[in-house]
């Protein structure tokens, strides 16, 4: 199954500063700047194999990281700064729309950075249901608490786009109920686009700009969305984190959407969370809509300090005791000032640069 990576880095300088990529964004045609200044996104190709996938990520970041040194700049594998000043959107007429329609919440989305993973559309809809029944394996990842210093969340990131980017249009960064067929999932996002279209016009934007920058397939956040282009099932809800942690959520990922390629999905009739979900060879049993929004909550909240998450996920087939999330490891204080969220960034710059060093000695690349 063709699975994929997008991964969102934030960029300092040699004293942990928060810089732009500048030749960052150059190194190939999969490396971009993303909406904020000091973002920067790497994407993979899509790869047949988990291997192949290791291989080439492991591949296409040693080559940044090269670059990235000379240029006496870091990448940091955070989802959000810690603590920092202003951050800067780049300019963009997309951006200058959404600011309008979601108002003065939508800047928390400046201070998020995230992990996309895709994986190929093959039984859609049970992919869709199966991804939003997932959702909480978000937990594994999580790489930040804070947000301008202060303990939000286990994933601040989740946090600031589920409860506060959203407000006012909440269907477009939820997760969404499950669906019996892809086109009761395509009529939801034509209902999201009028309803954007809807406000944007209520506050004077242009009806040509608004057409111009944005259709269905881009105008909602929502944790899982389908991509025609790629074409993938694309699940958005984790943290930027170490290359290594990706690579073992992915992995943990595509063994169960293989599943769902040979094996009835279905889901159950009653709501209890101590012994809701499994994944088995006989079958994969989603929990209700609710208690899996319920295991998704406690995984942005607590992480995996969630007893009912942890024993969800290892039911769904995740090896969680393979995982130590960032945010697990620098939690514990109510406030980090900005000279120690410049230090935690240049450490954890460091731990992935020693990451990506084991992976290319791994994979011999």
């Amino acid at each position: 199954m063709n699975t994929s990576i997008e991964v969102e880095y934030w960029v300092v300088d040699t004293d942990g500063e928060l810089t732009e990529p500048g030749a960052l964004a150059e190194v190939s045609e999969r490396t971009e700047r993303e909406f904020v200044e000091p973002l920067f996104e790497l994407k993979t190709p899509p790869c047949e194999t988990i291997g192949e996938l290791r291989a080439t990520f492991a591949e296409q970041l040693e080559e940044v990281l090269s670059t990235a040194a000379a240029e006496e700049k870091r990448l940091v594998p955070l989802g959000t700064p810690i603590n920092c000043g202003a951050i800067d959107r780049r300019p963009s007429e997309r951006g200058r729309i959404q600011k309008e329609v979601l108002g003065e919440d939508f800047a928390y989305a400046k201070y998020c950075a995230g992990t996309h993973i895709h994986v190929e559309k093959r039984n859609v809809a049970d992919q869709l249901n199966t991804l939003i029944a997932l959702d909480a394996a978000l937990a594994l990842v999580n790489s930040s608490p804070y947000l301008d210093g202060e303990r939000v969340a286990n994933s601040a990131r989740a946090h600031c786009y589920r409860k506060k980017c959203y407000g006012d249009l909440p269907k477009h960064g939820q997760l969404w109920h499950y669906v019996d067929t892809v086109g009761e999932w395509c009529r939801r996002l034509e209902d999201r686009y009028e309803e954007f279209k809807r406000a944007a016009l209520e506050e004077g934007i242009d009806e040509v700009a608004i057409e111009d920058n944005f259709s269905t397939d881009n105008v909602v956040w929502t944790p899982i969305r389908l991509r025609d282009e790629m074409p993938t099932v694309e699940w958005r809800s984790p943290d930027a984190a170490l290359p290594s942690q990706l690579l073992r959520l992915a992995d943990d990922l595509e063994m169960v959407m293989e599943r769902v390629h040979n094996t009835n999905v279905e889901v159950e009739s009653v709501s209890d969370s101590r012994h809701a979900g499994h994944v088995t060879d006989d079958g994969i049993r989603l929990p209700t809509f609710e208690t899996a929004c319920e295991f998704a909550n406690s995984a942005i909240d607590d992480g995996l300090e969630s007893a009912d998450v942890v024993g969800y996920l290892d039911r769904m087939g995740f090896s969680v005791d393979d995982y130590h999330p960032i945010s697990t490891r620098i939690d514990g204080r109510q406030y980090v000032t900005r000279g120690d969220a410049r230090d935690l960034r240049l450490e954890y710059a460091n731990r992935l640069e020693e990451d990506v060093d084991e992976l290319v000695e791994t994979v011999g690349v």
